[in-house]
């Protein structure tokens, strides 16, 4: 489940209002503004649906792995056949060791 700081940065990543992020998920405006100010503890399903509202608008929500909880975007289409084309170019094999 998200916090609510995620959900506040989820949300700026994304460029949505808490009014637009209400429409999408069917949480109150004002629920979704006391728990990003950690205000309120909404039910776990209300964490839920906001969490799912903003990854199908794009945001990635990464867990606790040793760095800290975090958000993302996703990459868009074009990035990662850009990025796909950059892994497969080949080149030269050499060290990557600088002297």
């Amino acid at each position: 489940m998200i916090t609510g700081s995620q959900c506040r940065a989820g949300r700026a990543l994304v460029e949505v209002t808490r009014g637009k992020l209400s429409i999408r998920s069917g949480i109150p405006e004002d629920l979704i503004e006391g728990f990003e100010r950690k205000l309120q503890e909404p039910e776990q399903d209300r964490i839920a649906a906001l969490q799912a509202a903003l990854e199908s608008l794009g945001a990635v929500f990464l867990d606790e792995n040793g760095g800290g909880i975090g958000v993302r975007l996703k990459f868009t289409q074009s990035e990662a056949k850009r990025i796909a084309r950059m892994e497969s170019e080949g080149g030269i094999v050499a060290s990557d060791r600088v002297p």
